[in-house]
């Protein structure tokens, strides 16, 4: 099991922070306001009342087990360093930084962050894709080159099998799991035609994307 410490509770760190912890992770939330550390308490491992600009109190943590930090108080700069930092002081293996701009990215960076993130912009990203495919359902990224598709299968794919179809080799995509009936399975018969409802989950690299929306 991870252990993770989020800090800040903002609309990304409240939703990582569940998030994390319906998925069976070891969570600690910290925020400086009382009521959302309260109302987070109930559905985390661990939740604390600190002032993340504090170097002390965030130092009294004991966050010194925990696997990976994500400092996701985005607007406050002298607190995300300060706990960029402590986390790094403190040996956390992983520390992700939440950067509202592009100079506070170089400066978590520069300050030990081993990632950056920007949650709006990823999130335009990914509402872009759906909005400009009419068979794209979700869009993840994994990392900079591969992602993750939820889609519903081309109408020329329907009632061919993944075998005929030739997926891999037209599109350079791989399908990993076909969901049908709301449940989705790995293990792919790959002579079983399409049906309309069907959805495939699909990991390819993001240059592979425009094959899909020819």
């Amino acid at each position: 099991m991870k252990s993770v410490v989020v800090f800040g509770l903002g609309q990304f760190g409240r939703s990582l922070a569940l998030s994390l912890s319906k998925a069976g992770a070891d969570v600690m939330a910290v925020d400086r306001d009382e009521e959302l550390i309260a109302s987070i308490a109930p559905d985390v491992t661990y939740a604390a009342v600190a002032d993340l600009a504090n170097a002390s109190a965030v130092s009294a943590l004991g966050i010194n087990n925990m696997d990976i930090a994500v400092v996701a108080v985005g607007s406050d700069l002298a607190a995300s360093i300060l706990c960029v930092v402590i986390a790094k002081e403190m040996g956390i293996p992983y520390v992700i930084a939440k950067a509202s701009d592009e100079r506070m990215a170089v400066i978590l960076k520069k300050t030990g962050a081993d990632r950056i993130i920007f949650p709006e912009a990823e999130m335009g990203e990914r509402t872009a894709r759906v909005i400009m495919s009419n068979d794209f359902l979700e869009y993840f990224d994994i990392d900079d080159n591969l992602c993750i598709i939820e889609m519903k299968p081309k109408k020329e794919w329907i009632g061919k099998s993944l075998k005929q179809l030739n997926l891999r080799e037209r599109y350079k995509i791989n399908v990993a799991a076909v969901k049908s009936h709301n449940e989705m399975r790995s293990s792919i018969d790959p002579n079983k035609p399409l049906k309309e409802n069907s959805h495939l989950l699909i990991v390819t690299e993001r240059d592979n994307l425009k094959n899909l929306n020819r």
